[in-house]
């Protein structure tokens, strides 16, 4: 077989110490690039047959011609979602799009529910306080999870996963899903509702949804104002199906007790990068940041040793079954 050049965009050094492991074996030549792609530097890919993409890389019309007129034939997505990619133009130019559907649906489901443990325990203020030899416990009440409704938005993977985890805390789980997962739900012992009933009855609502023309700004106003009054809610999986000006208003009044957030729908060119030299210039994120009530990582949710060892196989994977003239299996295949 021959070795298939790869250009990797936005790489992190996480991402290089993982890939580079795996590629021996994919039979892989890899270019490291930290900058994103976008239409701007596609040329940057001339010599590669595939490059690897990453959340925040902005493959529209424009860029997927300069890679497709300088000898591309494959994207490799190393994430879940690909609402970055025009997958319609893809097609229409040959390049096969490929991606990895799940790689730890446990690395994700953990996360969210740690954010919600450390943002109603106060976790986080009581580690800063305890450093400042500050042992009081004043403002520092939260309850118990057992015996709370948790309504679990989209039960795929990830969302099955997180609510498995809050059954276990004692949590009587509700859920959502256009496509529900009926077996599963009765093994469980998770009820599913409509949504409007999940947010009304749900103390915590989490979200675990692709982005998509009908789950944009899924949390809005209107679905703000039907949830229970100081309900919690957490966001491990897109930034854009939130509202985050419609979230500060419901903070603000206090329909919303509390906001975990691990992606963010402005996030491009914030996350994932140190600006803690300069003024931050996204204005609703600064605001979000203010309240004690709110707590943000940035879309690291994912990142565990076994998440990470999983993405650089799967996707290295789909990359040598390219290079074998094979198709991808189908669940990693887009176009």
């Amino acid at each position: 077989m021959d070795v298939v050049t790869v250009a990797f965009y936005d790489t992190k050094p996480y991402d290089r110490e993982y890939f580079s492991r795996a590629a021996e074996q994919a039979g892989a030549e890899l270019h490291f690039h930290e900058f994103r792609l976008a239409a701007s530097n596609a040329s940057s890919a001339a010599g590669a047959r595939v490059v690897c993409v990453f959340v925040n890389d902005r493959l529209d019309r424009e860029c997927l011609q300069v890679l497709a007129d300088g000898g591309v034939k494959l994207i490799a997505l190393r994430c879940a979602g690909f609402n970055n990619v025009d997958l319609a133009a893809a097609k229409e130019l040959g390049l096969g799009v490929v991606r990895v559907p799940a790689y730890s649906p446990h690395a994700v489901a953990e996360h969210a529910v740690a954010l919600l443990m450390t943002l109603n325990r106060k976790i986080h203020r009581a580690f800063n306080r305890v450093r400042e030899l500050n042992f009081s416990l004043g403002g520092l009440v939260g309850f118990d999870l057992h015996g709370r409704t948790v309504g679990i938005v989209g039960t795929g993977k990830i969302g099955r996963a997180a609510a498995q985890i809050f059954r276990g805390f004692g949590c009587d789980v509700c859920a959502y899903d256009p496509y529900p997962s009926e077996e599963w739900a009765s093994d469980f012992g998770v009820r599913y509702v409509t949504l409007d009933e999940l947010l009304g009855a749900s103390e915590v609502v989490s979200l675990h949804l692709p982005l998509t023309p009908e789950t944009f700004h899924l949390i809005g106003p209107e679905s703000i104002a039907r949830m229970k009054p100081g309900a919690y809610l957490v966001n491990t999986s897109r930034g854009k199906l939130v509202d985050s000006a419609a979230v500060i208003a419901a903070l603000k009044s206090g329909q919303l007790g509390g906001v975990a957030l691990d992606v963010y729908e402005e996030e491009e060119g914030v996350f994932f990068e140190d600006h803690s030299g300069a003024a931050l210039q996204d204005d609703v994120l600064s605001r979000l940041l203010t309240f004690p009530n709110v707590l943000i990582t940035s879309h690291q949710a994912f990142l565990t040793e076994e998440a990470l060892s999983a993405i650089a196989g799967i996707t290295l994977d789909s990359i040598s079954r390219f290079a074998r003239g094979e198709e991808a299996v189908k669940e990693r295949t887009l176009a």
